[in-house]
Protein backbone atom coordinates (compact mmCIF):
# COMPACT_ATOMS: atom_id res chain seq x y z
CA UNK A 1 0.00 0.00 0.00
CA UNK A 2 1.28 3.63 -0.54
CA UNK A 3 1.09 7.09 1.04
CA UNK A 4 -3.21 6.98 0.92
CA UNK A 5 -3.37 3.75 3.57
CA UNK A 6 -5.17 5.88 6.36
CA UNK A 7 -7.10 8.39 4.19
CA UNK A 8 -10.66 8.18 4.32
CA UNK A 9 -13.27 8.55 1.05
CA UNK A 10 -16.38 9.18 0.82
CA UNK A 11 -18.00 8.23 -2.66
CA UNK A 12 -21.48 9.93 -2.82
CA UNK A 13 -23.43 8.51 -6.13
CA UNK A 14 -27.31 7.23 -7.09
CA UNK A 15 -25.47 5.34 -9.70
CA UNK A 16 -24.88 1.49 -8.78
CA UNK A 17 -21.99 1.04 -11.07
CA UNK A 18 -20.24 3.90 -10.47
CA UNK A 19 -20.09 3.71 -6.91
CA UNK A 20 -19.33 -0.15 -7.81
CA UNK A 21 -16.43 1.29 -9.80
CA UNK A 22 -15.04 4.11 -8.08
CA UNK A 23 -15.09 1.65 -4.48
CA UNK A 24 -12.84 -0.40 -6.38
CA UNK A 25 -10.32 1.72 -7.90
CA UNK A 26 -9.99 3.57 -4.33
CA UNK A 27 -9.77 0.43 -2.34
CA UNK A 28 -7.00 -0.38 -4.88
CA UNK A 29 -5.55 2.93 -4.55
CA UNK A 30 -5.01 1.90 -0.51
CA UNK A 31 -7.84 4.25 0.77
CA UNK A 32 -10.46 3.74 3.09
CA UNK A 33 -14.11 4.55 1.09
CA UNK A 34 -16.98 4.69 2.30
CA UNK A 35 -19.82 4.67 0.35
CA UNK A 36 -23.39 6.68 0.15
CA UNK A 37 -26.54 6.56 -2.43
CA UNK A 38 -27.98 10.52 -1.45
CA UNK A 39 -26.98 13.11 0.32
CA UNK A 40 -28.83 12.31 3.64
CA UNK A 41 -27.05 9.14 4.19
CA UNK A 42 -23.89 11.03 2.95
CA UNK A 43 -24.33 13.57 5.99
CA UNK A 44 -24.61 10.63 8.48
CA UNK A 45 -21.08 9.48 7.03
CA UNK A 46 -19.58 12.64 6.95
CA UNK A 47 -20.49 13.21 10.77
CA UNK A 48 -19.41 9.68 11.95
CA UNK A 49 -16.21 8.97 9.71
CA UNK A 50 -14.95 13.00 8.86
CA UNK A 51 -13.45 11.40 5.59
CA UNK A 52 -10.45 13.61 4.35
CA UNK A 53 -12.13 13.70 0.11
CA UNK A 54 -15.47 13.10 -0.87
CA UNK A 55 -16.44 12.68 -4.73
CA UNK A 56 -19.72 13.96 -5.06
CA UNK A 57 -22.36 13.68 -7.46
CA UNK A 58 -24.66 16.86 -8.38
CA UNK A 59 -27.92 15.37 -9.09
CA UNK A 60 -29.31 12.71 -6.48
CA UNK A 61 -32.28 12.34 -5.12
CA UNK A 62 -33.16 13.64 -1.02
CA UNK A 63 -30.25 16.49 -1.01
CA UNK A 64 -28.23 17.24 -3.93
CA UNK A 65 -24.65 17.73 -3.95
CA UNK A 66 -24.23 21.30 -3.87
CA UNK A 67 -26.01 21.05 -0.16
CA UNK A 68 -23.97 18.16 0.72
CA UNK A 69 -20.66 20.51 -0.31
CA UNK A 70 -22.16 23.42 1.72
CA UNK A 71 -22.40 20.83 4.66
CA UNK A 72 -18.96 20.04 4.84
CA UNK A 73 -17.06 23.34 3.72
CA UNK A 74 -19.74 24.91 6.62
CA UNK A 75 -18.64 22.13 9.93
CA UNK A 76 -16.01 23.46 11.83
CA UNK A 77 -14.44 19.73 11.74
CA UNK A 78 -14.98 19.22 7.84
CA UNK A 79 -14.21 22.21 5.95
CA UNK A 80 -10.87 20.94 5.35
CA UNK A 81 -12.06 18.26 3.45
CA UNK A 82 -11.63 17.86 -0.51
CA UNK A 83 -14.46 18.03 -2.58
CA UNK A 84 -14.33 16.87 -6.01
CA UNK A 85 -17.71 17.04 -7.87
CA UNK A 86 -18.23 14.00 -10.25
CA UNK A 87 -21.00 14.86 -12.45
CA UNK A 88 -22.70 14.88 -15.90
CA UNK A 89 -23.52 18.76 -15.27
CA UNK A 90 -20.72 20.43 -17.65
CA UNK A 91 -21.82 23.41 -18.69
CA UNK A 92 -19.87 26.20 -17.68
CA UNK A 93 -22.80 27.58 -15.22
CA UNK A 94 -22.75 24.15 -13.74
CA UNK A 95 -18.78 24.04 -12.92
CA UNK A 96 -19.20 27.84 -11.94
CA UNK A 97 -22.38 26.80 -9.34
CA UNK A 98 -20.00 23.51 -8.08
CA UNK A 99 -16.70 26.36 -7.02
CA UNK A 100 -19.00 28.82 -6.08
CA UNK A 101 -19.90 26.27 -3.33
CA UNK A 102 -16.80 25.34 -2.36
CA UNK A 103 -15.68 22.00 -4.47
CA UNK A 104 -12.07 21.67 -4.39
CA UNK A 105 -11.96 20.03 -8.04
CA UNK A 106 -14.66 19.57 -11.03
CA UNK A 107 -14.34 16.53 -13.01
CA UNK A 108 -17.49 16.50 -15.91
CA UNK A 109 -18.44 13.01 -16.62
CA UNK A 110 -17.57 10.76 -18.33
CA UNK A 111 -14.28 11.00 -16.76
CA UNK A 112 -10.75 9.43 -17.31
CA UNK A 113 -10.67 6.56 -14.61
CA UNK A 114 -6.84 7.06 -15.14
CA UNK A 115 -6.73 10.96 -14.54
CA UNK A 116 -9.08 10.94 -11.72
CA UNK A 117 -7.32 8.90 -9.57
CA UNK A 118 -4.10 10.61 -10.30
CA UNK A 119 -5.62 13.55 -9.12
CA UNK A 120 -7.01 11.86 -5.98
CA UNK A 121 -3.18 10.46 -5.53
CA UNK A 122 -1.72 14.44 -5.71
CA UNK A 123 -5.23 15.61 -3.37
CA UNK A 124 -4.42 12.60 -1.12
CA UNK A 125 -0.58 13.49 -0.96
CA UNK A 126 -1.31 17.02 0.11
CA UNK A 127 -3.99 15.53 3.11
CA UNK A 128 -2.44 14.97 6.53
CA UNK A 129 -4.23 11.62 7.97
Amino acid sequence: MNIQKNIKVLIVDDEPNILLSLEFLMKKEGFIVFIARDGEEAFDIIKREHPKIVLLDIMMPKVDGYEVCRFIKGGNDTKETKVVFLSAKSKEADIEKGYSVGADLYIPKPFSTRDLVKKINMMASGVVS
